[in-house]
């Protein structure tokens, strides 16, 4: 059965989907993004998103087309008709179609465009085995808050990541780890505690970092919102990364370096553990 896909307000074959020539998005990179969790047939932290959809399109004045409560229909219906329960739907929101010029035009429709993607986010082997991050210049504009289609920079990143045999590249700023191409960058100190870089026009505010920050504090574990260099990501106790595909992996190796001994650490599987339950639970994914 082919893939469906959903583009300006019909679901139609993925071989049947086109976006006109003229559209910003493929002209300009003008437009917005969001990636949201399957998981049982669950959307996973949709509200989130879809309120930081909501602001992405405000920064950019792009009208949203859609109401919350018609953006999980559709996403919703999307995952019915694809049957996946355990995966990824991701959509873009561009100005839409018009003669090329800089100015925003007038009266243009914005594009919207959606698919699925299937994937074993819980026993993805990765989670298992840890995987390998490589250190890279953050080469990005500077409202990287804004979750635009323009990622370049993060393509760049992360291909020099594939072609040193990592997973993942951390982009740095100044020496400092700002996140990763597709993620968010975590450290865990020798005494325990969480180190993540707070949130600021610098990062993207990741939806999966802020509920798993909120799990941290109810089981206790302590967290410092911080900037960390790369030296002291080297010498930490643990490393890890969370996104919407992967929820938290964690991190074994850095720039060739272990990061202690190489394997998966307590705190981060505590934490991969207890996403996965929020997860897992309709009522707490929804919230």
């Amino acid at each position: 059965m082919s893939r469906i896909v959903f583009l300006n307000g019909s679901f139609l074959p993925i071989e049947e989907a086109k976006v006109p020539f003229m559209d910003r998005g493929f002209l300009f990179g003008d437009g917005v993004y969001e990636g949201i969790a399957v998981l049982d047939g669950n959307l996973v932290d949709n509200d989130a998103h879809l309120e930081r959809l909501e602001r992405s399109l405000g920064e950019v004045r792009i009208p949203n087309p859609y109401s919350r409560a018609e953006w999980t229909r559709l996403e919703e219906e999307l995952a019915r008709r694809n049957g996946m329960t355990e995966g990824f739907i991701y959509f873009q929101v561009t100005r839409g179609v018009a003669e090329r010029d800089f100015m925003f035009p007038e009266n243009a429709a914005p594009t919207v465009a959606m698919f699925t993607q299937a994937k074993a986010i819980v026993n993805a082997p990765a989670a298992e085995t840890g995987i390998a991050v490589v250190t890279v210049p953050d080469q990005r504009w500077s409202r990287r808050d804004i979750k635009s289609i323009n990622l370049l920079a993060q393509v760049l990143a992360k291909q020099a990541a594939k072609e040193a045999g990592a997973q993942e590249a951390w982009m740095v700023q100044d020496g400092y780890v700002t996140e990763g191409g597709s993620s968010s960058g975590f450290i865990v100190t020798k005494e325990g505690r969480i180190v993540v870089r707070p949130l600021s026009n610098a990062i993207l505010p990741g939806i999966t970092r802020k509920s798993l920050l909120a799990l941290s504090k109810d089981v206790g574990i302590e967290l410092e919102e911080r900037m960390f260099t790369v030296e002291e990501a080297y010498d930490a106790a643990e490393a890890f990364m969370t996104s919407a595909s992967t929820f938290v992996l964690p991190i074994v190796t850095i720039d060739g370096r272990s990061i202690c001994d190489g394997k998966p650490g307590p705190v981060t599987k505590k934490l991969r553990e207890i996403y996965i339950r929020m997860a897992s639970s309709p009522r707490m994914a929804a919230e």
